[in-house]
């Protein structure tokens, strides 16, 4: 397998899991759960990292894909943790990670 399509593969395993870890839940509910949250921020955190590992030719074909956000809010996760904002966490799940899957999808399919 290919690199960039085994990135590719993980971002989409992340998001996934992004969207059923948030999926019916506010802000509040996922800082009340601990395991939720902790997951969430791990999710987060891998989808970062494989954005970041995407090649520049990947990254170059596919602009419509936030792959610098993504690594950003990870090193944001990873670099200050005791600060990452749970609204900011599950709006972007909520609002983001939909259309992620989607362009992710098709990132994948060329890579085939």
């Amino acid at each position: 397998m290919r690199p960039d399509l085994l990135f590719v593969a993980e971002m989409i395993d992340a998001a996934a899991r992004i969207a059923a870890l948030t999926s019916g839940l506010d802000a509040a509910a996922v800082e009340r759960d601990l395991t939720v949250r902790d997951a969430l921020l791990w999710n987060f955190t891998v989808l970062g990292e494989a954005a970041n590992q995407v090649s520049q030719e990947t990254r170059a074909q596919h602009p419509q894909v936030p792959w610098r956000r993504a690594a950003g809010l990870r090193n944001r996760i990873v670099h200050g943790y005791w600060s990452a904002d749970v609204d900011v966490l599950v709006s972007t799940a909520h609002d983001v990670i939909p259309d992620l899957l989607v362009q992710l999808d098709t990132v994948r399919d060329s890579l085939r």
